[in-house]
């Protein structure tokens, strides 16, 4: 009886043992698939991102957009907001964040291009005319055509004033008809990467519609994400190195640890800069910290008269920390990506 006893607690104490190793096991693998999936979202800034798009969005009356802030060194997302017009008159969140359009972002990405053959230089002059310039018997416009364009302008100063015929122009100069090579480098520069991001659902490689360089060089002719664009200026601001973009807490993974050469890189931040000390990138200056990026404005759709307005850049200049992108669609004008886009990267980086 006694030994039956025994053996009775003895197989008890053994079933007690495995549930409670069991059960650490199991609590350590939860932890760790908690670690895995913790967020990278800073909520604080989540919500006043949401706000201060929100509120431009009702103010302009546009149909949609995104603010997304990336932390530079390690790539993750402290900010992922997209709101969207649907039924009623409010804005309700989207998961648009794979839906790919023109860009109107691509004139400094063009640029660095054009840089890195070595056939251009930010101090070389190219004339603009009065911001009409006939192509292969197409039209290509300035913002400023009615005005009478800006003549002859620095390579410089023509991504500042977001000049179509400077950006058509330096491209024409660093590639002459040599259009594959432009197309080659900017694939070797990893334009248009990452092709997934766990998080976003659908995200895709993004597409060239013409192989014409000529509409490609300023963003049309492409269908590409406002996250893919993201991650190459977050390159540039991280000294070439492009970073995936991550949602959810894990190790660095670098898509290309030098999408151009330094020296390039280095020509480029000081445009960007330039562009919002003294050019149309002026609407982004904040007394709290130094801002580099670029506007843009474009055609999404001519028919229905939708524009898409933009800003992204980086922060503070000399040790950036942040990379963001403002990105809006509206119909009809006005639209500007430097009044519209740039004044919510503005109230962000200073109520942060």
């Amino acid at each position: 009886m006694a030994t039956l006893l025994m053996l009775t607690i003895k197989a008890t104490v053994r079933t007690y043992i495995i549930i409670l190793v069991t059960t650490c096991l199991l609590s350590c693998q939860l932890k760790q698939q908690e670690v895995i999936q913790s967020s990278t979202i800073d909520n604080t800034l989540q919500v006043k991102a949401t706000s201060i798009l929100g509120n431009k969005l009702s103010e302009i009356n546009a149909l949609s957009g995104q603010v997304i802030i990336m932390e530079v060194q390690t790539g993750q997302i402290k900010a992922l907001v997209g709101l969207e017009r649907k039924d009623s008159a409010d804005y309700q969140p989207s998961e648009n964040f794979a839906t790919q359009q023109p860009t109107s972002l691509m004139h400094p990405i063009s640029l660095l291009a054009a840089l890195e053959t070595g056939k251009v230089e930010l101090g070389e002059m190219v004339d603009v005319g009065n911001g009409i310039y006939h192509v292969d018997g197409e039209e290509l416009k300035d913002h400023n055509w009615h005005r009478g364009g800006y003549g002859e302008i620095s390579v410089k100063q023509g991504l500042a004033y977001s000049s179509n015929i400077a950006a058509y122009k330096v491209i024409e100069a660093a590639f002459d008809n040599h259009t594959q090579d432009y197309f080659n480098l900017l694939n070797k520069m990893s334009y248009g990467k990452p092709d997934s991001i766990t998080g976003i659902a659908n995200l895709k490689s993004y597409s060239v519609e013409d192989g014409n360089t000529t509409w490609f060089c300023i963003g049309y002719d492409q269908l590409i994400t406002p996250i893919q664009i993201l991650t190459f200026y977050n390159a540039i601001a991280n000294n070439g190195k492009m970073i995936q973009p991550q949602l959810y807490k894990d190790s660095i993974t670098v898509i290309n640890p030098l999408i151009a050469s330094q020296a390039s890189i280095g020509r480029l931040k000081q445009a960007l800069l330039f562009n919002v000390t003294d050019g149309l990138g002026k609407t982004v200056k904040s007394n709290k910290v130094s801002v580099a990026g670029m506007q843009g404005t474009i055609v999404i759709n001519e028919e229905d008269a939708e524009y898409g307005v933009e800003f992204c850049g980086y922060f503070p200049v000399d040790n950036p920390k942040y990379t963001m992108i403002v990105s809006i669609n509206k119909r009809g004008l006005p639209a500007s990506g430097g009044l519209m886009a740039g004044d919510v990267f503005r109230q962000i980086i200073e109520a942060y």
